[in-house]
């Protein structure tokens, strides 16, 4: 099995979305890496993923990024390259919040986007499910 080591991060994690990512890690059984990746859907395009995972596949990227061991599909590589994933806890919002510089667009809720070579038209793709439009 083929596993693309890097010593720069695709995605990276800021200090708060770590340590939540730790501390959530720590209550799950058998599970050593978070898995970022990007779906077709959303109201957008694309909508992100994020999960805890026993390892890497086959072919996909694994780095370490704040004292997470991250992985990302050769799929997602492109898309995601540059993301930062961070974790708010406000009064408005709590959750993780993924910054994106390949997106041009996102809907409403920020769950799902669109790249620029995107194909799919928001209207042909439907709701993400979260209430928001495009």
């Amino acid at each position: 099995m083929e596993i693309q080591e890097r010593t720069e991060s695709i995605v990276s994690l800021t200090p708060a979305a770590a340590a939540k990512i730790r501390g959530l890690m720590a209550g799950e059984e058998d599970v050593s890496v978070l898995r970022v990746a990007i779906e077709g859907g959303g109201c957008s395009g694309f909508q992100y993923g994020l999960g805890f995972d026993r390892g890497a596949q086959e072919g996909d990227h694994a780095f370490e990024c704040e004292g997470v061991t991250v992985v990302v599909d050769p799929f997602s590589a492109p898309y995601l390259l540059g993301a930062q994933v961070d974790y708010l806890e406000t009064i408005q919002e709590s959750g993780f919040k993924i910054d994106n510089p390949n997106a041009v667009s996102s809907c409403g809720c920020g769950h799902s986007f669109q790249v620029e070579d995107e194909t799919v038209e928001a209207s042909q793709v439907g709701g993400c499910g979260s209430g928001c439009s495009a």
